[in-house]
């Protein structure tokens, strides 16, 4: 790998956690609870905290499916694309 460029698995626990602040910054904005974008996205509450965190488990960065994307953008009556942080990481290095 060439010299200082990151490993693909430190680019998405980074991006995780883009994404985690992203998603804790748009429901506040919007005043909502956790619960209430849980309950509105069709997830548990406990699932949508480990989203905020930006972690599905200790050590291990978030990686929700394209369903719970798609619950969270329109509970949050947002794009999906406004909740994704730009520049995504490129996944193709191996």
């Amino acid at each position: 790998m060439a010299r200082g460029r990151k490993e693909p698995s430190a680019d998405w626990s980074e991006y995780a956690q883009r994404f985690a602040t992203s998603l804790r910054a748009t429901r506040e904005r919007l005043n909502l609870s956790q619960e209430d974008v849980a309950y509105r996205a069709g997830l548990t509450r406990f699932t949508y905290q480990k989203y905020e965190k930006g972690e599905s488990r200790p050590g291990a960065p978030v990686n929700p499916s394209l369903r719970s994307l798609l619950g969270i953008a329109q509970a949050l009556e947002v794009d999906l694309t406004d909740l994704l942080p730009q520049p995504a990481p490129d996944l193709r290095r191996r």
